[in-house]
C-alpha cells in the first residue's frame, strides 16, 4: 500500500514467518498457472489441428503479431518457430499500420495474439489483412471478439482470471498463450521430421550449438 508520500510502506514481520510467507506466495502462483495450463488441454482441438495444417501448407512465413505483454510472447513463439523449422518473424501492430504491412503477402499466415480480441491496433489491421487474403490464426481469449470473428482459426486462450491478485497484470493469460505457441511449434517440428542435425544447422552458437556439433 502507498503512504501519503506515495511510497510503498515497509512491511515488517518476523524473518522466519516472512520467509515462509514469501515461499507460499510464489508457490501459489505456480500452482494457479499450472492449473490454467492443465485445464486448457481441451483447447487443443480441431481448431488447433486446422492451424497446423494451414501452416504446413503455406509457402511463406508465419507472422506473429501482438502488442503489449502478448507482444513479448509473440516474439518468443516466432523465435521458437524459426529455430525449429518453421520460418517466422514478428510484426509489431503499430509499425504494421505505418507501412510494415508491406512485409505481408498472401503466401504467409498471420498468427495474432490478443487476450481481449479487441486490441485497437490489431483491429485496424484486419481490413488490410483481409484484402491481402492470407489466412489468420488467432490465439485469443475473447471468443466473441472482433479478432475471433475475423480469424480463420481460433485457438482459445481464455482464462477465468489472472493469477495477479488484482486480476489486472497479464500473468495466467500470457503463460497460457506461450504454452499454446509451444504446442504449435513442437507439433510442427514433429510433423516436419525436424532433426538434431537440422537444429544444429539453425543454432550453431552457444553451448547448445557446441553440444549439438559434438554429437553429430
Amino acid at each position: 500500500m502507498h503512504n501519503q508520500d506515495g511510497y510503498f510502506k515497509e512491511i515488517k514481520m518476523d524473518n522466519e514467518i516472512k520467509t515462509q510467507h514469501l515461499i507460499n506466495r510464489g508457490r501459489n502462483v505456480l500452482t494457479e498457472e499450472a492449473e490454467v495450463i492443465i485445464s486448457a488441454t481441451t483447447n487443443i482441438n480441431e481448431q488447433f489441428a486446422e492451424a497446423i495444417k494451414i501452416i504446413l501448407n503455406i509457402s511463406g512465413k508465419v507472422i506473429a503479431c501482438a502488442i503489449g505483454k502478448p507482444g513479448y510472447i509473440a516474439r518468443k513463439i516466432s523465435s521458437t518457430f524459426s529455430s525449429t523449422g518453421t520460418a517466422s518473424f514478428y510484426l509489431h501492430p503499430a509499425e504494421a499500420l505505418h507501412g510494415d504491412l508491406g512485409r505481408v503477402s498472401r503466401e504467409d499466415v498471420m498468427l495474432i495474439l490478443s487476450n481481449s480480441g479487441e486490441t485497437a491496433e490489431i483491429i485496424h489491421m484486419l481490413p488490410t489483412l483481409k484484402h491481402i487474403g492470407l489466412p489468420i490464426i488467432s490465439i485469443c481469449g475473447g471468443p466473441g471478439s472482433t479478432l475471433a470473428k475475423n480469424s480463420d482459426v481460433v485457438i482459445s486462450s481464455q482464462v477465468a482470471r489472472e493469477c495477479c491478485p488484482l486480476n489486472l497484470a497479464p500473468t495466467s493469460s500470457t503463460t497460457l498463450a506461450l504454452v499454446l505457441g509451444d504446442a504449435l511449434a513442437v507439433t510442427l517440428l514433429q510433423e516436419r521430421g525436424f532433426s538434431r542435425q537440422d537444429f544444429a544447422l539453425f543454432h550453431p552458437g552457444g553451448s547448445l550449438g557446441s553440444r549439438l556439433r559434438q554429437a553429430i
